[in-house]
């Protein structure tokens, strides 16, 4: 009785080991096992390496992104650097940077599933898996599938588009609808906002459809000062011009601005109860909110100071009584 002879592949390693020991077992479990396996784990690490190589590269292309002195495409500095002022300079800086790494980020999480899908389609070649089917039937599968995850194609497209056109970044006070609070992640399918009270939103990307950005570039404080119908409001105005220039004068308060003074835009509203006079200055991106809460304190303290009333709701009742009814002491009545 003749014995079949066990089937090997003949690689390398495997006819090495043949020649060498001249053993069919010997010879079989390495070209069926050890040598498979060794090919697989050399992909895997050869995928790794790459990985590492690919990222070493993206790093040292945001590191040129956030260079100012490197040139960039059109479009990707907002703004004219030449009539910037240093403030503008560094804010634009510093939403340079921002950009670069939230588009580094979405480049090496693209790389990362090519590079590993390539390689375990290899790996599965490698130990003897027919890929043809495999291929096929993924073709099918992934048709299927992308009739059924549509909305997640939306959300990687449109949070690919939100990037590359920069409508907003990680660390931005932004308004996307129902979510409204800071971003602190952007990734392939969904935003993450969190809002004042600590609440963290989940937005997919391809459901947000306007974005108001808070902190793009630069910010405004805007406060309207209420005053009496009873104060001259030229008077109010003048005393707030000094108050203004009291206040630009604070170091913390010139950090937080941005290129130009504090203004007065004059009466901006005739309310129930005051005359509300509208001031607004151009702050650092996110600052216009702290510079807000500084500005009230100060201007209550002042006008407090000068004898200038800041009015509070009021409402003027008018009691009426039919005849015959007695009158209410102290209170002046009207008859019909």
């Amino acid at each position: 009785m003749t014995s079949t002879p066990l089937a090997t592949t003949a690689r390398p390693l495997t006819l090495w080991v043949q020649g060498l020991t001249d053993n069919e077992l010997v010879g079989w479990i390495v070209g069926s096992i050890v040598e498979p396996l060794l090919i697989v784990a050399a992909i895997l690490v050869a995928a790794s390496i790459t990985i590492r190589l690919i990222r070493r590269a993206l790093r040292r292309v945001i590191d040129r992104a956030k260079d100012p002195r490197a040139l960039m495409p059109a479009g990707f500095l907002a703004g004219d650097s030449n009539k910037a002022t240093p403030e503008e300079l560094r804010v634009h800086q510093a939403r340079r940077e921002q950009r670069a790494e939230a588009l580094g980020t979405l480049a090496q999480s693209v790389i990362r599933v090519v590079v590993w899908g390539f390689a375990i389609l290899t790996a599965l070649g490698t130990v003897g898996i027919n890929l043809a089917p495999l291929i096929a039937g993924a073709g099918i599968l992934g048709v299927a599938i992308g009739f059924g995850a549509q909305d997640i194609v939306k959300d990687f497209l449109s949070g690919v588009i939100m990037l590359v056109e920069d409508q907003f970044g990680v660390g931005d006070v932004i308004d996307a609808g129902e979510a409204t609070g800071v971003v602190e992640e952007v990734s392939l399918r969904t935003t993450r906002i969190r809002a004042l009270d600590g609440t963290v939103w989940h937005v997919p990307n391809g459901s947000i459809s306007r974005v108001g950005n808070m902190t793009q570039e630069w910010s405004r404080m805007v406060i309207d000062v209420g005053v009496a119908y009873e104060t001259d409001v030229d008077q109010a105005i003048e005393l707030l011009h000094g108050v203004l220039e009291r206040f630009q004068q604070r170091p913390e308060v010139q950090e937080q601005l941005l290129g130009e003074p504090m203004e007065i835009w004059g009466v901006n509203d005739l309310a129930d109860s005051s005359v509300a006079i509208r001031v607004v200055a151009k702050t650092v991106p996110g600052q216009q909110w702290a510079l807000g809460r500084l500005f009230r304190q100060v201007v209550k303290q002042e006008l407090d100071a000068a004898g200038v009333e800041i009015p509070y709701p009021q409402r003027t009742v008018w009691h009426r009584t039919v005849a015959g009814d007695p009158p209410l002491p102290g209170v002046a009545t009207s008859g019909d």
